[in-house]
């Protein structure tokens, strides 16, 4: 069997057992392990199923992936989301859809601490969509708020998803998340420009302004405020790697839920089960991918692809729009750390080629993959709404998000066209 006939029957066993439901991670693995044996011979595609899992699990560089996941887990439960609604709305709830814009900040303040969208999304729900249905907000307007605003939580620092793109690309992963904080800042600035320029007409009346209450509010988001500057501070200044970060978040969370009463023994022991099931699913997707790479090696697969885009003559920037058409084309069919796991190994490469940085890339294609977020038919931040608001339909929430979508791809074209906004940030560390 050729390389060629090999690899196009790998893709088509991994969509065909996706298309089954079997797990993603699993499905790569059982492809990269039986077409690297087809290719190369049993033996070694054994050894590999043996060595790979050992190598990714011990891998250091990877031991912050459960660490920012518990510091995520243990905010949540710490109450620190409800805080920032509150202070958002003491500060923001003088403008009309001041709600909106107080979801909007509490989402990019929670992401700063969590780094998942589906977890940002799904406690927002909870938190602000009772008070924008109490005050008057359409659903289209206020379930499309959140779901946007979650998509906040894979961009702003510390991202769960920007790590695992610094693993494959070999990428330092703490310039990565420096390089999210303004795509970030500008993410939430764009959004709440939206729901005043958008929605402003449909929003109730502000509520009135007490300036005794905002600054008492300030009181209640002092542990993310220190989260944030032990966190991400450090890592710009050179203080901390970013593993060690990690450590530093999850474990400061627990101490400041713990002193607060916030958490207890319990509740401890419950984040900590939380955080290593949500783990090791990722891992296995790593592991997956890992020996997917393996089979994508032996078959030659991104060198082939990287020669084909780059004969089309369709120019550097012609052929970037080509990726990330593809990315936002898959994107509305997988999640988005299985589109990240699967299709970056196979990208990466004619992106190198063609001269981009890496580090501008990955904030290209995460805020590329944030659109299959929002997007039907899977828009996964959109059903985990649904399954929280289920009075609201998924075509109201669809129908709520669509600006952001919109302002998601003039931003995406701002960034493109001036890397400079991504980059500065990074190159100020060195």
């Amino acid at each position: 069997m050729t390389n060629e006939l090999a690899a196009v029957a790998g893709f088509a066993a991994l969509f065909g057992m996706m298309v089954l439901r079997v797990p993603i991670g699993v499905a790569m693995g059982i492809v990269g392990v039986g077409g690297f044996a087809v290719v190369v011979h049993p033996s070694p595609a054994m050894n590999l199923l043996f060595q790979s899992p050992i190598a990714t699990i011990t891998d250091f560089n990877l031991t912050l992936i459960p660490l920012f996941i518990l510091m995520g887990v243990l905010a949540t439960r710490s109450g620190m989301s409800a805080e920032l609604f509150r202070a958002g709305r003491a500060w923001l709830g003088g403008f009309k859809g001041g709600l909106g814009l107080a979801s909007v900040g509490a989402c990019g303040g929670f992401a700063a601490i969590c780094g998942s969208s589906v977890a940002t999304a799904a406690t927002m729900t909870n938190i602000a969509y009772p008070e924008m249905k109490k005050s008057g907000y359409p659903d289209a307007a206020s379930t499309g708020i959140i779901a946007a605003g979650g998509t906040l939580g894979i961009l702003i620092p510390p991202s769960v998803v920007l790590a695992i793109y610094g693993f494959i690309t070999e990428t330092d992963i703490g310039t990565l998340f420096i390089a999210g904080i303004v795509p970030g800042i500008l993410a939430v600035l764009l959004y709440m420009l939206t729901v005043r320029v958008w929605y402003g007409r449909h929003l109730p009346a502000a509520e009135p302004f007490h300036l005794p209450e905002a600054l008492g509010s300030l009181k209640g988001i002092w542990a993310v405020g220190l989260l944030f500057i032990s966190v991400i501070l450090s890592m710009y200044f050179g203080i901390v790697t970013a593993t060690e970060a990690a450590a530093v978040g999850a474990t400061m969370t627990a101490i400041i839920g713990l002193l607060r009463r916030r958490l207890n023994w319990t509740s401890l022991l419950d984040g900590l089960t939380e955080a290593l099931r949500t783990s090791v699913s990722i891992y296995v997707v790593l592991i997956g991918a890992t020996l997917f790479g393996y089979f994508l090696a032996v078959t030659q697969v991104p060198q082939n692809i990287t020669m084909f885009l780059t004969e089309l003559g369709a120019g550097t920037y012609g052929t970037l729009a080509l990726i990330l058409l593809l990315f936002f084309v898959m994107g509305c069919f997988l999640d988005a750390m299985a589109m990240i796991i699967l299709m970056v190994p196979i990208v990466f490469p004619v992106v190198s080629e063609l001269g981009f940085d890496p580090v501008w890339f990955g904030i290209i294609i995460v805020m590329t993959v944030e659109l299959g977020l929002i997007t039907p038919p899977v828009g996964m931040n959109v059903y985990v709404i649904n399954s929280i608001a289920r009075e609201v339909s998924l075509v109201t929430i669809f129908r709520g998000v669509l600006p952001f979508v919109t302002i998601d791809v003039l931003r995406l074209i701002l960034l493109i066209a001036f890397p400079a906004l991504v980059l500065f940030l990074p190159e100020s560390m060195k």
